[in-house]
Order: C-alpha cells, then sequence, then structure tokens
C-alpha cells in the first residue's frame, strides 16, 4: 500500500521560510518522478516542483525558481520542499505527488497523492 504523508507546514510572515517533507512508504524503487503542487480553494492544482528520485535532477515553476529547493533522501525515503522568501500569494494547501518517471508538472500523471499540509504567509 503506497502512502504518501506530508509535514511541515505552518504560518510564517512574508519573507520567512519553511520545509515541508513528505514520507514515502510502499513505491515501488528505482527513478520515479516526485512532484510537489499546491492548490487554493476554487482553483485548480499547481505544479510547483518535482524531482527525480534516482538522479536528483529539480524542476520548478517560475513563480518559485530561485525560492524553493526541491531535495530527497532516499535512505529515509522522504523528499523535501525548503520554501524561502515566502509571499503571501505562496498561500496554500501543498500536496506531494509520485507517479512514473516524466510526470513532470502534469497533475494526471501522478499515481499517488499526500493528505496536503497548509501553508499560509501573512504580509
Amino acid at each position: 500500500q503506497v502512502q504518501l504523508v506530508e509535514s511541515g507546514g505552518g504560518s510564517v510572515q512574508a519573507g520567512g521560510s519553511l520545509r515541508l517533507s513528505c514520507a514515502v512508504s510502499g513505491y515501488t524503487d528505482g527513478d520515479n518522478d516526485m512532484g510537489w503542487f499546491r492548490q487554493t480553494p476554487g482553483k485548480e492544482r499547481e505544479w510547483v516542483a518535482s524531482i527525480r528520485t534516482r538522479e536528483g535532477a529539480t524542476y520548478y515553476t517560475s513563480s518559485v525558481e530561485g525560492r524553493f529547493t526541491a531535495s530527497r533522501d532516499n535512505a529515509k525515503n522522504t523528499i523535501y520542499l525548503q520554501m524561502n522568501r515566502l509571499k503571501p500569494e505562496d498561500t496554500a494547501m501543498y500536496f506531494c505527488a509520485a507517479g512514473p518517471l516524466g510526470s513532470g508538472s502534469t497533475v494526471a500523471m501522478y499515481d499517488y497523492w499526500g493528505q496536503g499540509t497548509q501553508v499560509t504567509v501573512s504580509s
């Protein structure tokens, strides 16, 4: 049974930092895409970043490039999203997801999702 469990969300002031974690269990070994997405009420889920689990290559949407960093610890089966210089527009529920290599920014390609963790950034 595949499980993804996010943690690390919270409330911060603009300019602050948070680190999200996503603990993964039951997913296959090998090279996969792990994605970070976010969603606000009434809007579609938005891709934020993704990381390839074997080679560690990372990809970011332009609005977070240079502020957010995705990483992974394969020994702990955990991926992270370090978020710096947070802005009020980063406020959202953040989700991690697991999918086959090449899933990239496409929501429908991801097979498994966590329950989400709320990030709130105040001005």
